[in-house]
């Protein structure tokens, strides 16, 4: 046998795939993160900026028409958010929309630091911020499925819910803070330099390419050996209108098997226990005399039992039979909300109301996890609109409707048909093959 040839160099050992980073120990997670709870914070602050400036020089009336105003754009422009991440990029909107919010308000701080603001002044700064916000809300809230992998999202989910959570704990205090120091005016500037401290961190934000494969670098090498950013907000031009590109948006969701009954899941619960959980729960706490204190510690309550949810799926990362689980916390959400109305106490209303806040955290945590993993990159920002519209400017109609009700009816039996109504969407996440064969990527 002939020895072998001296020349011949060994193949080197092929090396193991790595596994993914998990989402919270990704830096470009964490920035994105970051940059998201500084927004929701510098929101919080921005509100109570209009709301203190508002009462200041008008009445009740007025304060309301102020506080309203930014609702209506938002609502209005919504969808049409949605379009134009998708058809400009997710990074340009962001950015831009982020900007333009920032400018606005600090425009209005060097203003009210000069003079008093008058009331058409809040009422033109809500609108033209709802109007921005529409465009930032639903760019912001796709890109979780460009920055992580299939895998991580219901942790970045999870994540996401734990920042709105530390947004509205953090933010009324430190607005009342700054007003207390400086007026509307302080409290305005730290709300713009909010927005202002949120840019860098978007701007150094990677997106995965459109149409990237799970596991696709966010990086690539250049000619000279370093790394640059992935090319990664460039959507191809397209040839139809933005009419036309809004309904196809619509047709897409219409037509998927799994997004479609869950954003009708997600409205259907919302418009069943959005109401009841704040106008309801106000006059149910009036009905019995529990106070202020007791109002404060039932919404404490919720809150607390929404942030166990949320940390459960940050740490957990998923959750198997991630639909059926969906619909069995829906379900658990429902009978509890409808049961709140019954307790005699007020101990086991605040209970039950972190019963109810653990279920819904979960329950939305996952709705949320399995749109994003199953849309097309291409439709993200327009199906992200869609369900912000549900969430943030449909659910919000049920309130006249659940005050009147209560008002001919009573809090127990509102609450019960609430809850009934709201558990109309359990059926429908049951009927759905798609909902209940539903995983999360492992």
């Amino acid at each position: 046998m002939s020895a072998a040839p001296e020349n011949v160099i060994p193949k080197a050992p092929t090396p193991a795939p790595t596994a993914p980073r998990p989402a919270h120990r990704d830096a470009n997670v964490l920035r994105w993160l970051a940059a998201y709870t500084i927004s929701l914070i510098g929101d919080s602050i921005y509100f109570v900026a209009l709301g203190w400036s508002a009462q200041k020089v008008a009445g009740p009336t007025e304060v309301g028409l102020v506080m309203a105003a930014g609702a209506l754009p938002r609502a209005l422009l919504m969808l049409g958010g949605g379009v134009a991440a998708d058809r400009f990029g997710l990074r340009r909107i962001v950015l831009g929309s982020d900007a333009v919010r920032c400018v606005l308000i600090l425009a209005v701080a060097a203003g009210v630091a000069v003079t008093a603001p008058a009331v058409w002044i809040l009422v033109a700064l809500a609108l033209a911020f709802g109007a921005v916000d529409a465009l930032f809300v639903p760019a912001v809230g796709a890109l979780p499925p460009r920055i992580t992998s299939p895998d991580q999202l219901a942790r970045v989910t999870g994540m996401r819910t734990l920042s709105m959570r530390v947004s509205q704990i953090a933010g009324p205090p430190l607005g009342g803070l700054a007003m207390g120091v400086g007026g509307a005016s302080a409290a305005f500037a730290a709300a713009g330099l909010l927005f202002a401290l949120s840019l860098p961190l978007l701007l150094a934000v990677r997106l995965r390419p459109l149409g990237a494969a799970p596991e696709a670098s966010d990086v690539r090498g250049d000619a000279a050996g370093g790394t640059t950013a992935a090319p990664d907000d460039a959507p191809a031009p397209a040839p139809g209108s933005a009419w036309q590109d809004l309904l196809g948006g619509l047709r897409y969701i219409r037509g998927h098997r799994l997004i479609g009954p869950l954003i009708a899941v997600t409205a259907i619960s919302e418009f069943g226990l959005t109401g009841t959980l704040n106008v309801g729960m106000l006059l149910l706490n009036g009905e019995r005399g529990w106070g202020p204190s007791g109002y404060g510690w039932i919404v404490s309550g919720f809150g607390a039992g929404a942030t166990v949810g949320a940390v459960l799926l940050t740490v957990t990362g998923r959750l198997p039979r991630a639909g059926l689980t969906m619909a069995g916390t829906l379900l658990t959400g429902c009978a509890g909300a409808a049961a709140i109305a019954l307790v005699p106490t007020l101990p086991y209303a605040v209970a039950l109301a972190a019963g109810v806040g653990l279920a819904m955290g979960i329950c939305g945590t996952l709705a949320n996890a399995l749109v994003q993993t199953a849309a097309d990159p291409a439709y993200l920002g327009r199906v992200t609109s869609v369900i912000m519209l549900t969430t943030v400017g449909l659910a919000p109609l049920s309130y006249p409707v659940v005050g009147a009700a209560i008002g001919v009816w009573g809090v127990a039996p509102v609450f019960v048909g609430c809850g009934v109504f709201g558990s109309v969407g359990v059926g429908v996440a049951l009927v759905s093959g798609a909902v209940r064969s539903a995983e999360l990527a492992r």
